[in-house]
């Protein structure tokens, strides 16, 4: 072989290897506001069920959920927003409704009875849909779909997070908590 051809070999050699590591070096590190979402109040949305306690009115004391477009369908008042909204604010939001005519002085107490699912795809023995519970972590959620499989990066994660209305994708260690709602995708190694 001749030296162009050697040289020729090498140059897309190295352009095949330089854009296999740019490839791998395309990912967002996770902002951060993705980090600080793990310490704010927790915001509802759709796929959270709601117990929903009226002191004295055992008739309006029920589970919720909150459906596809945010809302909860209360007795006597209807419709009422609770995407983006904590706990404590949906409690003054029913309240408010309900002093609107129909009780004097309501006392509203709400607790989540069941949080939105989150997702774990990817290198796992089982992707799919799993309940979260408050406290998990990513390690926690891999464990419970199945653990990873023989291909799967145990270093770090993609983690796809809903935050102020807009859906954010960041890497994340293993070891970080994860939220209702999150998709958790583990990658495959590379060797």
């Amino acid at each position: 072989m001749s030296v162009v051809g050697k040289k020729a070999i090498t140059i897309v050699a190295t352009a095949m290897l330089s854009l296999a590591v740019s490839g791998c070096a395309t990912y967002q590190p996770a902002p951060k506001v993705f980090h600080e979402a793990t310490i704010q109040p927790y915001r509802l949305d759709s796929g959270d069920r709601l117990r929903v306690t009226v002191f004295d009115q055992p008739n309006l004391s029920n589970t919720y959920a909150v459906d596809q477009a945010g809302y909860i369908a209360f007795p006597l008042v209807g419709q009422v927003a609770a995407r983006g909204a904590t706990i404590t604010q949906l409690e003054g939001a029913l309240a408010q409704k309900l002093k609107q005519g129909f009780l004097r002085d309501p006392d509203v107490t709400i607790e989540i009875d069941r949080y939105r699912s989150i997702f774990v795809m990817g290198q796992v023995g089982q992707p799919g849909q799993y309940a979260y519970v408050p406290g998990m972590t990513i390690l926690n959620a891999i464990a419970v779909s199945g653990g990873f499989n023989g291909r799967a990066n145990q270093r770090d994660v993609d983690v796809t997070r809903k935050i102020n209305g807009q859906i954010i994708t960041g890497r994340v260690p293993i070891t970080d908590p994860i939220l209702a709602g999150d998709t958790v995708y583990v990658r495959e190694r590379l060797f």
